[in-house]
């Protein structure tokens, strides 16, 4: 399953996940440097999908903060 989301870096609210008309966003507490804020990415989502974090993929926008995830 794909999920169109956008992930708020170096945030005080994180990490939580809202959801809204446009997607997921995600607000994560850790800086996007060296892929920290994708790794804490992945962790939060596992544990808000109740998934294996092995099983979920950033499939597009690695490098920015709109990204498509993929859960399988």
């Amino acid at each position: 399953m794909l999920y169109h989301i956008t992930v708020k870096p170096n945030s005080r609210k994180g990490p939580a996940v809202v959801e809204g008309e446009d997607g997921l966003t995600v607000y994560v507490r850790a800086k996007a440097i060296d892929g920290a804020a994708n790794q804490e990415l992945v962790e939060v989502l596992a544990k808000h999908f109740a998934a294996p974090k092995t099983r979920i993929t950033i499939k597009r926008g690695a490098t920015g903060r709109h990204k498509t995830i993929e859960i399988s």
